[in-house]
């Protein structure tokens, strides 16, 4: 098979442009809102006015023309000031990902991969397709599918079964790859938050997973809703006899008699109403004109089972999903009932010790926290050759994943997306904290850490921000940024402490006001906000309330850069697998819709033989 690949040098080459382009403009991206006023940012790195950026922002088909002369993208070469926005923008789409034309397109990699849109062949369980947005927010619903897909086509490539979801969070993904795809996963994550929901979930899926699968086919078929309608009438009527058997005392010979007597009328009447109920129980399901109203009010005070709760089961038919029968002390058993549940507890366990073929399909949480020296083995005893995943890891765990790939055998093939730029480790930037373990999240390809190649902690929070998102009238908060930056001018000019390690954190969204803001931020500070007046703190409001669209503007240019600082980050992640001798293919692939999931780009590698 033969795969289009950008060669190592011409992806050295993208690379050097970004950083050319970002050596000018950096700056920009570094600036800290908080010392927006204190420092006078928009006249410190501007020598246009704002207005002029919202409109050039704002008109984003109509950036043509030439650039100024003595400038370098848009920034005059003497002063170092933007004096062209039209050019800074024109530069800023050439140097994203999509200007540099160095990504692969989703449905071009399935093709590659020789799966073609539609083709499941041994990758669904028993040919029924999930519905993701029954059991995810709209979201995952999008995400987890589409890149569920790549991962099952990159196991059939590579021939393996099993896959290894690190940060695997809520195991959202493993439950897809599992159920729709009959993979078997390991699920690994540092919380043991999510690693105990995802054992109940495990759990759950267990009893539930093939019932699930069948659901579809159970709906569309009125005989087998009436028969299993009567089948579990039934057993529910025995499940009731038999309980009220063993719960209700011993009776003399009389009140059984009259006992007696008053069960065979109730019964006559309960199965009368029964039977009328499953009729037009059975009509409401066949007949869509019917009201359900009535049955559902009566399903829903009548269910007390609590994974009827769980958002993942109300996706399943009631018949389904098992009702718990009341709880009988074991004191009050028959010697012949104990007897019988001991028999069934054996049959039940050597079924689940033979190993049926469903359990190896579910995933399997694993708390513990992942490095790129942790040995898998010691995680997984029955390791064989998996698929490596990771769905939006933060930080430093999505260079981590990259160099498990490199240095572990089993690995044939990783599917990484990462987030949280802010959160990567620098090597070479001499402000960040030194790192613990001395491996570095950025940069890691040998090429740019030649360099010394470094951005900075604001630069890659700015890389977090949404371009598309912002373009199409998402918006930033740039209420809360202004009430912060003015904060600090107030905590500058009257308090000792504007440069305290303390953080207001979110404080924000629980103030009515200006002033109200203020006050909880001071005391937050544990600093008195009693010598401040109310008149004295929405003074400073007013005065820079009239500057508030310099700000806007000026994170505007912010928001414009962030593609660009994403993609140096991701080429250098990129740059990395190429120069890996044991990495036969490596590509920078667009699995999300980025109005729905900003951080859409996935580095996919596969090692071995036989990929150009």
């Amino acid at each position: 098979m033969s795969f289009s690949n950008i060669s190592a040098d011409s992806l050295k080459e993208k690379i050097d442009e970004v950083r050319r382009f970002l050596s000018v403009t950096l700056r920009i991206a570094n600036a800290h809102t908080v010392d927006f006023y204190t420092r006078d940012v928009w006249r410190a790195f501007m020598a246009v006015e704002p207005g002029e950026v919202l409109t050039a922002v704002n008109a984003a088909r109509d950036r043509t023309g030439a650039p100024e002369g003595n400038t370098s993208f848009g920034f005059c070469d003497v002063s170092k000031k933007l004096v062209d926005v039209s050019a800074l923008l024109r530069a800023a789409e050439a140097h994203s990902l999509p200007g540099l034309g160095v990504c692969v397109q989703r449905q071009t990699l399935m093709d590659m991969l020789g799966v073609m849109d539609g083709d499941t062949q041994d990758g669904t369980s028993g040919g029924h397709l999930l519905q993701p947005d029954e059991f995810m927010n709209s979201k995952k619903a999008h995400e987890v599918p589409a890149m569920a897909e790549v991962v099952a086509a990159l196991s059939r490539f590579c021939k393996v079964k099993q896959v290894i979801d690190v940060g695997s969070g809520k195991g959202y993904l493993c439950s897809f790859l599992s159920l729709q795809y009959s993979l078997q996963v390991f699920g690994i994550d540092c919380s043991s938050t999510n690693t105990r929901g995802a054992q109940e979930r495990n759990r759950k899926l267990k009893k539930f997973s093939r019932a699930y699968q069948n659901h579809g086919q159970f709906k569309g078929n009125p005989e087998v809703q009436n028969k299993e309608l009567i089948d579990r009438k039934e057993n529910d009527d025995e499940q009731e006899e038999r309980t009220q058997g063993h719960q209700r005392p011993r009776l003399s010979q009389e009140q059984e008699e009259e006992e007696g007597g008053a069960k065979e009328r109730d019964r006559k009447k309960h199965v009368t109403t029964d039977c009328n109920n499953d009729v037009a129980e059975v009509q409401c399901c066949s007949s869509p004109g019917l009201d359900k109203s009535a049955f559902s009010d009566q399903t829903e005070s009548e269910t007390t089972n609590a994974d009827l709760e769980n958002s993942f089961f109300t996706a399943l038919a009631p018949d389904i999903v098992e009702q718990a029968s009341p709880r009988v002390p074991p004191c009050q058993l028959s010697a012949e009932e104990r007897e019988r549940r001991k028999r069934e507890n054996l049959e039940r366990k050597a079924r689940d010790g033979k190993g049926n073929r469903d359990a190896k399909n579910l995933y399997s949480p694993l708390t513990s926290y992942v490095t790129a020296e942790t040995e898998l083995r010691t995680l997984i005893t029955e390791l064989e050759d998996a698929v490596m995943v990771g769905l939006h890891t933060c930080g430093d765990l999505a260079p981590s994943t990259l160099r498990m790939f490199k240095t572990k055998q089993e690995l044939r093939a990783v599917c990484s997306v990462g987030c949280c730029y802010h959160l990567l480790s620098e090597e070479f930037d001499e402000d960040a904290q030194e790192c613990e373990s001395g491996v570095y999240g950025f940069p890691m390809s040998q090429y740019l850490r030649e360099q010394a190649c470094f951005c900075g902690r604001n630069a890659r929070m700015s890389a977090c921000l949404a371009l598309e998102r912002v373009s199409v009238g998402g918006g930033l908060p740039m209420e809360s940024l202004f009430y912060r930056a003015v904060l600090h001018v107030i905590l500058q000019d009257h308090y000792d402490s504007h440069k305290s390690e303390k953080r207001v954190g979110n404080v924000y969204s629980k103030a009515s006001s200006f002033v109200d803001y203020v006050r909880r931020a001071l005391r937050k500070l544990e600093l008195d906000d009693s010598k401040l007046s109310d008149s004295v703190i929405q003074s400073y409001h007013d005065l820079y309330i009239s500057r508030m669209n310099e700000m806007v503007a000026f994170n505007m240019l912010k928001v414009t850069l962030a593609p660009c600082i994403e993609g140096l980050i991701l080429l250098d992640r990129l740059c990395y697998l190429k120069e890996q001798e044991n990495v036969s293919y490596s590509a920078l692939v667009q699995l999300f819709n980025p109005l729905l999931s900003p951080r859409c780009y996935a580095i996919v590698g596969i090692k071995g033989p036989g990929v150009l």
